[in-house]
């Protein structure tokens, strides 16, 4: 028979092996939890990646983000992880989760091409999302410099564009700044990145009174003398690169704003009233195959002004002389209206010639009332370049040539010095990031 004492040592035995049990169950049920994640491409932009972290688990633990970009480990946050992968190559994002029992981690390969962020890590070659391509039976083209055709500037061209306007190194100041003393150089080099690159060039522009050197300004000899001279310069340039430039603006912005007459240049002083169809002349005979046009602005938004220059270019075709029309269109997030567009591409095609949005850019900040790009801005800029793509996809395929952004990135464009204050104009930001406005110009060629 057991004693009251032994009985006692059973039971305390008993509840302190049932303890140490539920203790080691404790230990045992904590454990590491598997890191999860799933990732998709925005809808907005090729290059963002929305990270969705799909970790589940008991307990507390942590999440941290590695997306193979370097630095330091990001803490993960409600909600997707949105993050940007401008250049192109290969990427290990991962996460990690932690607890007291360890650590896991899940990765995924980020591929990146020229396009944007591959689907599913596919770069497929036959890819098509590039201005470029993306553009049927017309070029697209934008404003370079001679210094701006390497680097990053490199990749953006060869990925997006097909023809290419000097912005100021083919007019006259630069080309012939000296009597008998052509300077060529960068031209050569545009002329000759283009064709190593497969791109068309589109010279700009043989006369222009604001790039008249000061000699010929202030040229002492006669009219016959200085005829004679400008004759010389437009052959010896139209021939030099006869085969190489595709098209040529002859002269440049000759309607006077306000009084819609021609502008009274040394040009029309010193050669009459019909210079422009003797430079014309000129440059068709030096190359019976250039396509010759004549650019102007505001054929928007002035209906005079636009009214004098179509009264120009019947001139012009009556013989011969001219091919398409440029309508800069160095225009506003909010004007002008479509149908100031449409007219003066019903003017152009109505007689047959071809059309160039020559100049394109579009000002977000016209009232200097912001000091960042806000999304609202970035935005309305999206529907105004989505817009003049559309007029000009849905002209007919005889009338196409090209549309031409007048420069790469923000804080390259003219508009700075021009009006003094901040501006974000082009498709590219000044890092070269595809802005909103890059899928808006997309979205119009579809």
């Amino acid at each position: 028979m057991r004693s009251i004492t032994d009985t006692s040592i059973i039971l305390i035995f008993i509840l302190t092996s049932a303890c140490s049990s539920d203790d080691e169950m404790g230990k045992m049920e904590v454990k590491k939890v598997p890191a999860s994640f799933e990732y998709s491409i925005s809808d907005s932009d090729p290059n963002v990646v929305l990270f969705d972290n799909t970790t589940m688990g008991q307990g507390a633990y942590t999440s941290d983000w590695d997306f193979g970009l370097g630095g330091p480990l990001v803490s993960d946050q409600p909600g997707l992880e949105e993050v940007r992968y401008d250049n192109e190559g290969t990427y290990i994002a991962k996460l990690t989760v932690s607890n007291e029992a360890g650590k896991t981690t899940a990765s995924h390969t980020i591929r990146v091409d020229q396009v944007g962020v591959c689907p599913e890590g596919n770069c497929d070659p036959g890819r098509t999302e590039s201005l470029k391509r993306s553009a049927q039976g017309f070029a697209i083209g934008t404003a370079v410099r001679s210094t701006r055709l390497n680097s990053t500037y490199d990749e953006v061209l060869k990925a997006n564009f097909n023809n290419l306007t000097s912005e100021y190194q083919m007019k006259m100041n630069i080309m012939y700044p000296f009597e008998g003393n052509f300077d060529f150089s960068a031209a050569d080099a545009i002329v000759n990145y283009a064709q190593e690159n497969d791109m068309n060039v589109h010279g700009h522009v043989l006369i222009w009174h604001n790039a008249t050197p000061n000699w010929i300004t202030d040229f002492t000899g006669t009219d016959a003398e200085f005829e004679s001279i400008v004759k010389d310069y437009i052959t010896t340039t139209v021939t030099r690169y006869k085969g190489k430039v595709k098209s040529w603006d002859v002269v440049n912005e000759a309607i006077e704003d306000g009084t819609n007459q021609l502008r009274n240049t040394v040009f029309r002083q010193r050669m009459g009233d019909d210079y422009i169809k003797k430079c014309s002349r000129w440059a068709r005979e030096a190359d019976p195959d250039v396509l010759l046009f004549y650019n102007d602005y505001n054929l928007v938004f002035n209906e005079g002004k636009r009214k004098a220059i179509f009264a120009l270019v019947d001139q012009l075709a009556s013989e011969g002389l001219i091919d398409g029309v440029g309508a800069q269109l160095h225009i506003q997030y909010n004007a002008p209206q479509a149908g100031q567009i449409q007219s003066v591409v019903d003017e152009t095609v109505s007689r047959g010639l071809l059309m160039h949005f020559s100049e394109i850019d579009i000002r977000v900040n016209p009232g200097n009332d912001i000091t960042s790009m806000s999304s609202d801005r970035a935005e309305a800029q999206k529907v105004k370049y989505k817009e003049v793509v559309e007029i000009y996809n849905a002209i007919p395929a005889a009338n196409k040539f090209a549309l031409t952004v007048w420069g790469i990135k923000d804080d390259d464009s003219w508009l700075l010095d021009f009006w003094g204050n901040p501006e974000w104009p082009l498709l590219f930001d000044q890092s070269f990031n595809k802005k909103s406005a890059y899928y808006g110009v997309l979205e119009g060629l579809e």
